[in-house]
């Protein structure tokens, strides 16, 4: 009796021990399963900059907030921008945050959230500048960043490549315009509105050039992660946090803020 009381009470021992360990292992793996690595390029205020080693901006934000809601936890990893889909492909990254443009050639290699800001490109120029417009354009060099939709809409609407400087961060491409290196900037609307805030000298023409929605890119690998950063977005609709960060980073205008879903699929743009 004595010897098969002992042999349950080690098969108990060691089942307990197994269900222990199982269960360690299925916690771990879930604990990784709700950490992500996010690709940021720093280089997009106000939506991502860096200083003195320190990310901060609307993205970074609005990322870290969606992964609360959704119990995850974020780990930032600083990426050029045209490396960031190269990156989401590799499977180096979970994520990407930087003002990405939706359009139908990233959708190919990448999973989009739904479109969480309203954008468009418009024309910086200096103060005194002849340029009035986009047509103006004709014969002048027009500075932007490397691998953007800017870059599309250029050499779609005919400008030559001879006059269109690419630098690998927007803060060049403005310094070329203060410098006189260049005669104009196309970028994101909001970008250039943040530069003229903070530089006396310079002004928007024209109408807005493009009318387009940025989206959290996504690893075509997690395609479970479509499904959790769309709630997690909701939710900070819903809790009031998204529009705070409007306040926050551009002093209440609200012009960019997008209160409907809308499907990365039927905003992306087509060039």
């Amino acid at each position: 009796m004595k010897s098969k009381a002992l042999i349950v009470l080690v098969a108990t021992v060691a089942s307990g021990l197994a269900t222990t360990i199982c269960g360690t292992s299925v916690a771990i793996a879930q604990d990784a399963a709700t950490s992500i690595v996010v690709g940021a390029d720093t280089t997009f205020p106000p939506f991502e900059t860096e200083k003195d080693g320190v990310v901060t901006g609307f993205d970074i934000d609005m990322i870290n907030a969606i992964a609360k809601a959704e119990n995850m936890t974020v780990t930032l990893k600083t990426l050029p921008f045209n490396g960031l889909i190269p990156s989401l492909q590799a499977g180096s990254i979970d994520a990407a945050v930087a003002g990405i443009t939706i359009k139908a050639s990233r959708l190919q290699n990448a999973n989009f959230s739904d479109a969480y800001y309203k954008s468009g490109l418009s024309v910086l120029v200096k103060t005194d500048s002849d340029i009035k417009s986009f047509d103006d354009l004709k014969g002048h060099v027009v500075a932007t960043k490397k691998a953007t939709s800017s870059v599309d809409y250029l050499t779609g609407h005919g400008v030559s490549s001879d006059y269109i400087k690419q630098f690998q961060s927007i803060d060049a491409a403005y310094q070329a315009l203060m410098t006189g290196g260049a005669d104009a900037v196309i970028f994101d609307n909001p970008v250039n509105i943040d530069f003229k805030a903070k530089h006396a000298g310079v002004q928007t023409v024209g109408p807005l050039l493009t009318g387009e929605y940025y989206g959290i890119a996504l690893s075509k690998t997690k395609p479970e992660l479509v499904n959790k950063i769309n709630d997690g977005l909701a939710k900070i609709r819903k809790s009031g946090e998204y529009h705070q960060l409007f306040v926050k980073y551009f002093g209440g205008d609200t012009s960019g803020e997008v209160n409907d879903v809308l499907d990365p699929a039927k905003v992306a743009l087509s060039e």
